[in-house]
């Protein structure tokens, strides 16, 4: 199973998803995540979704997710690199990823995560 890097730089998680996300895969995410927020202390996470062309409710859910896992470490989440028409699918699917921002890039992410954006 691939697994989905975990990335700190600075204060920040950075998660950039560039596999096709098969349960399994989604599971240990959350998994490795909680474990870095627990052991870095890290304050934001930034999730690149660029590569993702497609997404379902688990998916959907599992952003989600992963909102509230940082929330419980004291970490916000920004969501970055959506496209169009992932955000039309999550918006059919009802899904609207309460407690996770979003922005463009991961540059305009690091600013929303340091109060400059």
């Amino acid at each position: 199973m691939e697994r989905v890097p975990i990335l700190k730089i600075g204060k920040t998680l950075f998660v950039s998803i560039q596999i096709d996300l098969q349960d399994e895969s989604v599971m240990q995410l959350q998994e490795d995540l909680a474990e870095e927020l627990a052991g870095t202390g890290a304050h934001g996470v930034i999730i690149d979704i660029t590569a993702v062309e497609i997404v379902d409710s688990f998916i959907g859910r599992m952003l989600a997710t992963i909102g509230s896992i940082s929330r419980l470490f004291d970490a916000e989440t920004v969501l970055v690199g959506m496209r169009p028409a992932v955000a039309i699918t999550l918006t059919e699917l009802g899904l609207s990823l309460r407690g996770v921002r979003t922005a463009l890039n991961a540059e305009k992410g690091l600013a929303l995560l340091n109060g400059s954006a």
